[in-house]
């Protein structure tokens, strides 16, 4: 680990950004180049404290999320953000993996749909960044790593993650799920470890998915209606639509009320609900995404 090589490089690139790359009002009278430290902790969920002294080359040596997290304010490529991971003193992640590079591109599209929930994905549906909407409709993104960090995953093997929808939609979904990940897993080919591995593993422990697998059904998911049970707000009916990054491995979703109910009206109280109302306790687990 090199702190003060660390500091000067997080400074560099933070330098190099304006406001308006990543979504945030600028003005005109700024006496920084680039993004000030507490924009750049706003978009990582970092303290100013914090930040300062790792520009500074102090502090402790920051996680591997906080490295993620980090890579994707400053939207740093793959090659900055693994000089990144190696400057902190860790490792490189996995692609796919919930700390994994997350393609600049998509990082702008999500800063600039602010007014709607979204999140960047993976193909097989581990979440990497979402939006304040997003958290406040779907709950915070869970901290897991492995398998347990895939969505689909749990929602085979965690019965926790299923109250994020009601109970008589669980057999479409399930079937929906195992088709688009067919999708997924032949389009990686089949010496992807990764993808081999957690299939073997729901073949083990979920008799549903074993089941589904063998039917052999495949579908890209690119959009669908469903309905999400909102702790607070009750179920809220969402078009949930997908765009893929040009090598599919990456997909961003976003959701819009559905038309005909009553879900407008709920969507625009979810910015007055927050994420911070979004507790294990008040609804859904915060293991139970999309």
């Amino acid at each position: 680990m090199d702190l003060a090589e660390l500091g000067g490089f997080l400074k560099s690139r933070r330098d190099r950004i304006r406001p308006a790359d990543v979504g945030l009002s600028g003005s005109s009278r700024r006496r920084v180049p680039g993004l000030r430290r507490d924009e750049v902790t706003h978009l990582a969920g970092a303290s100013v404290e914090y930040y300062t002294e790792l520009e500074q080359g102090r502090g402790a040596q920051p996680s591997e999320q906080m490295v993620a997290a980090l890579s994707r304010a400053l939207r740093l490529t793959r090659d900055e953000r693994d000089h990144l991971h190696h400057l902190a003193g860790r490792p490189v992640p996995a692609a796919g993996g919930a700390a994994g590079h997350v393609h600049p591109g998509m990082l702008d599209l999500l800063a600039r749909v602010e007014g709607t929930p979204a999140a960047v994905v993976t193909d097989l549906h581990v979440s990497l960044v979402q939006n304040r909407l997003a958290e406040a409709l779907l709950g915070r993104a869970p901290e897991h790593t492995g398998f347990a960090a895939s969505f689909v995953h749990r929602w085979f093997t965690d019965p926790d993650s299923r109250r994020l929808y009601p109970e008589e939609d669980h057999e479409r979904h399930s079937a929906t799920f195992t088709a688009d990940l067919r999708a997924a897993v032949a389009r990686r080919g089949p010496d992807d470890r990764e993808a081999s591995a957690m299939i073997a593993d729901l073949r083990r422990r979920s008799p549903e998915f074993e089941s589904l697998w063998d039917r052999h059904d495949v579908g890209v998911r690119r959009d669908d209606r469903k309905r999400i049970v909102h702790p607070q707000l009750g179920v809220i009916e969402v078009n949930c639509l997908n765009l893929f990054s040009e090598d599919g491995l990456q997909r961003l979703l976003w959701f819009t009320p559905a038309v005909g109910t009553d879900s407008v009206e709920l969507f625009e109280l979810l910015g007055v609900v927050g994420r911070q109302d979004l507790t294990p306790e008040a609804g859904p687990d915060a293991s139970a995404r999309r």
